[in-house]
């Protein structure tokens, strides 16, 4: 018989022994990916980013305890196109993924056939979620394994508007319907009473006139408070999804997404982030009233049918709620990053907040996005990895969202699958390399009608279409001296002759990038004159 001293030390032994084994598990964890993407928020909506109006401190801090990029750019100024080629790691030109509708379905060829990120990381171990808004083709969503991925009425959430059904149920049990009082009308969006600003499409307007009128609007046309508490939003209501995720998965390896909806619109932010930057004290953009007489966007976005976008005061509005979503977003980043350190999953989590594209906010009289523009194509990119990348990094080279898939290849260390982006440890660490010298973005919704490409390149921007007998202006900004783009220094410039130069280096790096990504349009834009 073993003597009650044996049977301490087995029992002290064992202890050791587990305690061992959670160390070596925990030290032999794989690393975890946060992703999270906003919709339509441009560059310069951060306040690292030198806007002095809104407020981001806990994305300024995210971005100091990594790395923040200046000049990362959308690889398509549109949602779907974006996302896919951000999953993918491809191009346009190779995921097929052209316009918003391919992501729900195609008719000869296959799109989006390569595998997504997350779909690789499943394969290598990783539990991977995702919540918020998808716009993407529906086949790559099986990988993920949300507790629920179906609302009430049976609706997916990775199919069409499948995040809205699912956010519909939870306001039904928080916040049920009502009919809108006042001056209040209804958001078609989250079918809750808002109150309208004067921008929005039905200002003016009781509720009983609007439901006789019976007029179907897009989303950009609604601007207003939201009458839903601040606690049950749609960023609150994804945002916690996170956390809770957080929460269950910390002691496996996971991939999170976060797919915040706003800012995008309807921009119709609830208290206390509407008004929380006065619309009085907004300044309309420096463009807003550019006669547009020399680009090749002057009826881009339906500008000149939809004038209101280019009143000074009206937009103010606009501005004024779009700063108050991305102040909530940044609110909601806070808490996500609290839970990290919280469940001590900081150091060994990577973390990428980017955006799908930005957004015109009344630049050159427009609104949206699908241009080339700067507040269009231009947005904020932040990665942190603490064990891995040093605080206080700054990247100012040139970077496309589609290098994000060979990224988190490389920093997850699951091995070196096919992209056409690069992976951004170089850049970051400083080191050598051509990567960053240039970057390309794409556009190809209605064949050559309006530019197709856009490189930009020491501060150089050249936009074109990818034919030769394109009638679409060709462009070229020096963002160093003209930063609102306003001055086009091709097209019917009398001096356009001075600019060949520096409008041919541009096209040759184009070249070089179409030429490497097996572009069909190669000899289109070899071809094209461009002075």
């Amino acid at each position: 018989m073993k003597s009650k001293n044996q049977n301490k030390s087995y029992l002290f032994l064992a202890i050791l022994f587990l305690i061992g084994l959670s160390v070596f598990s925990q030290t032999n964890k794989k690393p975890n990916l946060l992703f999270i993407i906003t919709d339509q928020q441009r560059y310069d909506a951060l306040s690292i980013a030198g806007n002095t109006v809104l407020e981001t401190p806990n994305l300024d801090r995210l971005a100091k305890q990594g790395v923040f990029f200046k000049n990362a750019y959308t690889p398509v100024a549109v949602c779907g196109p974006t996302r896919s080629s951000i999953l993918t790691g491809t191009t346009i030109g190779t995921n097929g993924v052209t316009t918003n509708d391919k992501t729900y379905y195609y008719k000869d060829e296959p799109v989006m056939a390569m595998k997504t990120f997350d779909e690789i990381l499943t394969q290598n171990g990783y539990h991977c979620e995702y919540y918020g808004k998808w716009h993407v083709l529906t086949s790559h969503a099986a990988v993920y394994k949300n507790p629920n991925k179906y609302a009430k009425n049976g609706k997916y959430m990775f199919g069409p508007e499948g995040q809205s059904h699912m956010y519909q149920d939870y306001l039904d049990e928080v916040y049920p319907k009502r009919e809108p009082q006042g001056d209040e009308l209804l958001d078609n969006f989250t079918q809750r009473p808002y109150t309208p600003d004067p921008l929005d499409v039905n200002f003016g307007k009781s509720y009983e006139q609007v439901k006789k009128e019976d007029k179907k609007f897009s989303q950009p046309n609604f601007h207003g408070k939201s009458s839903i508490p601040q606690e049950q939003t749609i960023t609150a209501f994804y945002a916690k999804k996170t956390i809770d995720a957080i929460e269950r998965l910390k002691n496996k390896p996971f991939s999170i997404t976060a797919s915040f909806h706003f800012p995008h619109a309807p921009m119709i932010p609830s208290s206390p982030y509407y008004g929380m930057y006065p619309p009085q004290d907004m300044k309309a953009p420096i463009s807003i009233h550019d006669d547009m007489t020399n680009s090749p966007y002057s009826n881009a976005n339906g500008r000149k049918k939809l004038p209101e976008f280019a009143d000074e005061e009206k937009i103010k509005y606009m501005i004024s709620n779009y700063y108050g979503l991305i102040k909530e977003i940044d609110v909601w980043m806070g808490k996500i990053m609290d839970k990290l350190d919280e469940t001590g999953l900081t150091d060994d989590t990577l973390i990428i907040f980017t955006s799908d594209h930005g957004e015109m906010l009344g630049a050159h009289g427009m609104r949206e996005k699908n241009v080339f523009y700067e507040e269009s194509s231009h947005v904020p990119l932040i990665i942190r990895m603490p064990n891995e990348i040093k605080k206080n990094t700054t990247v100012n080279g040139y970077v496309s969202n589609v290098d994000l898939f060979a990224t988190i290849m490389d920093y997850l260390k699951v091995g070196n699958y096919k992209s056409e982006g690069e992976s951004l440890r170089d850049l970051i660490e400083g080191k050598a390399t051509k990567h960053g010298e240039y970057v390309v973005t794409e556009w190809d919704y209605n064949g050559p009608t309006t530019p197709n490409y856009m490189i930009v390149k020491e501060g150089w921007k050249l936009m074109v279409p990818y034919t030769e007998d394109s009638n679409v202006l060709n462009a070229l900004y020096d963002l160093n001296k003209d930063p609102s783009e306003m001055n086009n220094l091709l097209g019917i410039n009398p001096s356009r002759k001075d600019y060949e130069q520096k409008a041919e280096e541009l096209r040759s790096c184009l070249l070089e990038w179409l030429q490497k990504n097996n572009s069909k349009h190669y000899n289109g834009v070899l071809k094209r004159k461009l002075i």
